[in-house]
């Protein structure tokens, strides 16, 4: 039985606990240096990661399962994360995608030309080496020694090698002697395939280049995108790094292969995991360290300082250490210890810190579970804390570092491109492949399309844009009577004894700001509680809610505290169904800001009940426009939440919610096929007719999920449609909205660079020939630059030109509720994504159909 100290985190510092788990043997262990932990609490709660035949490997060390670090799909980790071979999504009849209408605007993109010979052919080979050569570094090293015979312009991955000339031979044989033990082996290396440039395969092998050139420049891969260590900026008062760096593609667009490089910040925390557990331990009950520890660091990402790798912690092994050994390989046993500094020429100064748990995507080759062991010492969070986001003073700071604006945005991307093209191992390399790149970003033209008109209460007013060109009305709105309202008669308010004067004063001003907009608010049943439990707050809303009677709960709470805000909501939106607003007391405690704080809460209640702000006009009669998103259960791990959302007027300010809870792909398409067929029979209720025209619009879908989408939910949501009712042939448009993108662009003004005005439009140049896809900039922002959505039109029969399209689109960012003003995607997009985030987060079961005709979720 082996024998090692037990870590000073555990809860007893003078104990040693067996190996084999049988039980603990206590000896007296004097406090050193550091590692003092105080009292001794009498019931530890051990947390170790549990897996069927768990395979170790230390992180970044030998990896028998050829895992990686936790990144994104298979599909995009065999392009290297890009995503180079989609789908032709583009209809036959769209021969012009591009618009007309609309204002030009002279605009600079985070793009560059790739310049390649047309006639250029690469040639693909396939290696193969007897005996078998299980170690691929070894294979890429007996590749890579034969410069004579392969040059020194080569890639190869261990199988597949790619060279710009073609060997003397089809097939080629030839031994070399292998290191470790003197074996002969030979190589066969056979020509598979030529790769035009217009292959895909060819825009793979672009990628891979770029990433040894961003090497060649002293750039650090972190997940998917790659920085500089040498360039990063201190930030020592808030125990921060900023490591400045780019996230990069090379892929073919309408005209040409270009590169892409956007401007993306890695932020670190200062301190080690250990010494973030130090400081924990010191703050919390010791009792309690265990499962405080546990709860902050499972699910954080942290990075490895010795090869500057990400990880997942899944798991905190408080009972191994650095000291304790495991085998390599060839069957030798080491411990972390000496591993670490053979290996990266660390050395680890604390012997019992816990161990880090990271589970590894891919299973080893006899399918077990391969868990991946950290060094806390070695180890830094990414990434920033809710401590940190809610501290304004560092987030002041931070967006002073990360968030650069057009003109020192697009001066870093120009200088980038300099960079490599002015690096010689870069332009060797290059000049091998017959590549380079155009010294200057990307010029293009787009189109700003014209201010849409608003309307409240049967009156128009022109939305025109500020002089700063933010788009939102809330001062053109201020006291104007809305669209349509839903008086608050019956209505229940509960607030603690202490907050007893901010709920009165919350009452008046909501009464005093409701009457010009139009909303008749009378007095609520006001419950004062002692306390702010929830189970409190639980039993006042069954006790005084009246089932078909009262219309709205507004529960006032002291702080935000997760597990009483779910129960509240998933009371009203489930046991009891009705709208509610919960309202922190601080939010109503600044008397200056009153009477705005409760106009704001004031619209929003309204629209919890089936009230409308504002509409502008639709030219399309017959519609129904529905926007789908999802969002991960946080309770129950492999389960999603679909958000669904479907107009139910002409002007597109009635809508019908439902969600659906599901674990497969499958199961999203037939819940998804159900709310689609309630959502006809509502609109025909409503209207005495169906749609004769339906556009979906599908947010989360990322490029590498978009040949699934096309062969199993889009064919099936067109049969649902289509067999709704006999000979109901509506026309259908489907498209995917993408707001996770890298592509931006810069408006140019003068001399300088300003971001493009909201409703700006692009569809060339940087769109992709085989989609019908489009760009648009919808909203402004005040610091940084703006980033654009992306549009791709996958399915369409409605006859509707380019202009129409891109139009519609930009209208449906007028019309979110919860904004008085444009926002980044369609207001159905939103609405769905937020009945899906509060399913996901609070409610965790399907709300009340009662609920279905209201924005019960905003």
């Amino acid at each position: 039985m082996v024998l090692y100290p037990c870590c000073r985190f555990c809860p007893s510092s003078q104990t040693l606990r067996s190996h084999d788990g049988k039980g603990p043997q206590s000896r007296q262990e004097p406090g050193q240096g550091k590692g003092s932990f105080g009292r001794t609490p009498t019931t530890p709660t051990r947390r170790t990661s549990t897996s069927r035949s768990p395979a170790h490997t230390p992180a970044g060390g030998p990896d028998p399962g050829g895992a990686r670090p936790r990144g994104g799909g298979d599909r995009r980790r065999r392009y290297g994360g890009v995503v180079v071979e989609v789908p032709r999504t583009r209809p036959e009849h769209m021969e012009d995608k591009k618009g007309t209408s609309g204002t030009p605007v002279s605009m600079v993109t985070n793009f560059c030309k790739v310049k390649t010979q047309t006639d250029r052919v690469l040639f693909q080979y396939q290696v193969e080496f007897s005996p078998d050569v299980d170690n691929r570094k070894a294979r890429i090293a007996m590749v890579y020694s034969q410069e004579d015979l392969l040059g020194d312009t080569k890639i190869f991955d261990g199988k597949i090698l790619f060279l710009p000339k073609k060997l003397e031979n089809d097939k080629t044989v030839f031994t070399t002697e292998r290191k470790t033990d003197g074996a002969t082996i030979t190589i066969t290396i056979t020509l598979t395939n030529e790769v035009p440039p217009t292959s895909p395969v060819c825009l793979q092998i672009y990628n891979i280049l770029f990433r040894k050139f961003l090497k060649n420049i002293g750039m650090q891969r972190v997940n998917r995108s790659h920085h500089n260590p040498t360039q990063k900026i201190d930030m020592k008062a808030h125990g921060l790094e900023v490591w400045p760096g780019f996230v990069t593609s090379i892929l073919q667009y309408e005209a040409n292969v270009m590169l892409m490089a956007d401007v993306s910040h890695k932020i670190l925390r200062s301190d080690t995991v250990l010494s973030f557990m130090y400081e924990l331990y010191g703050q919390v009950d010791p009792e309690r360290f265990y499962e405080i520890c546990s709860g902050k660091l499972v699910g954080e990402i942290a990075l490895t300082r010795y090869n500057n790798k990400t990880y997942r912690i899944d798991g905190i092994s408080w009972e191994e250490h650095p000291t304790d050994k495991f085998s390599l390989p060839d069957g030798t046993e080491i411990s972390f210890v000496e591993y670490y500094e053979k290996q990266y020429n660390r050395k680890i100064q604390d012997n019992k810190q816990p161990l880090l748990l990271s589970r590894a995507k891919k299973k080893t080759k006899d399918g077990k579970v391969l868990i991946l062991k950290l060094i806390p010492e070695l180890c830094s969070l990414t990434g920033l804390s809710d401590e940190i986001r809610q501290n304004f003073s560092v987030m002041k700071d931070l967006a002073s570092h990360t968030r650069l604006g057009p003109g020192d945005s697009s001066k870093a991307q120009q200088g980038f491109i300099s960079q490599l093209n002015s690096n010689p191992d870069v332009q060797k390399e290059m000049k091998g492949w017959q590549i380079e790149f155009d010294q200057n970003l990307l010029q293009l033209d787009g189109r700003t399309l014209p201010a849409e008109k608003l309307f409240y209460f049967f009156a128009w007013f022109a939305f025109q844009f500020s002089y700063d060109r933010s788009a939102e009305w809330s001062r053109e709105f201020r006291g104007k009577t809305l669209l349509s309202t839903r008086p608050l008669k019956d209505w229940l308010l509960i607030f603690t004894k202490r907050d007893a004067q901010i709920a009165n004063d919350f009452k008046q001003t909501l009464e005093k700001v409701a009457g010009p907009i139009g909303i008749q608010v009378s007095n609520p049943v006001m419950v004062d509680i002692e306390d702010d439990q929830l189970g409190t707050y639980l039993r006042v809303m069954k006790e005084q809610v009246k089932a078909g009677v009262t219309q709205m709960v507004v529960c006032i709470v002291p702080n935000n505290r997760k597990d009483r805000y779910d129960a509240i909501k998933k009371f009203c939106c489930v046991d009891q169904p009705l709208p509610c607003q919960v309202i922190m007391s601080r939010t109503l405690s600044k008397k200056q800001m009153l009477m705005s704080v409760c106009t704001k809460i004031g619209l929003q209640m309204n629209c919890k009940m089936g009230g409308e702000l504002w509409a502008l006009e639709i030219p399309l009669p017959s519609l129904m426009v529905v926007g789908i998103n999802m969002y991960p259960d946080s309770l129950t791990k492999g389960t999603s939440v679909g958000g669904f959302v479907a107009s139910m007027n002409r002007n597109l300010t009635r809508w019908y919610s439902k969600c659906t809870i599901h674990k497969t792909g499958q199961e999203l398409i037939d819940q998804l096929k159900h709310c689609l067929a309630a959502s006809l029979r509502n609109y025909q209720t409503i209207n005495q007719e169906l749609p004769q025209r339906v556009i979906f619009y599908r947010d989360g879908v990322a490029d590498w999920q978009l040949e699934a989408l096309l062969k199993e939910e889009l064919p099936q949501i067109v049969d649902t449609l289509k067999s709704h009712a006999e000979g109901y042939e509506p026309k259908i448009t489907f498209v995917i909205v993408n707001k996770r993108i890298n592509t931006r662009f810069f408006a140019r003004d003068g001399s300088g660079l300003q971001n493009p005005p909201p409703g700006t439009v692009v569809d060339d140049e940087v769109t992709r020939p085989e989609w019908y896809d489009f760009f648009l900039v919808s909203t402004s922002v005040r610091q940084g630059t703006v980033t654009p959505c992306h549009y791709n039109v996958v399915w369409d029969t409605s006859g509707l030109k380019p202009d129409q399209m891109q139009k519609l689109t930009y209208k449906l960012c007028h019309l979110y509720y919860n904004w008085q003003g444009t926002i980044r995607v369609p207001a159905p997009c939103q609405y769905a994504h937020k009945l899906a985030f509060l399913v996901g987060q609070s409610v965790h079961t399907k709300p009340s159909e009662d609920l279905a005709q209201t924005l019960f979720y905003l």
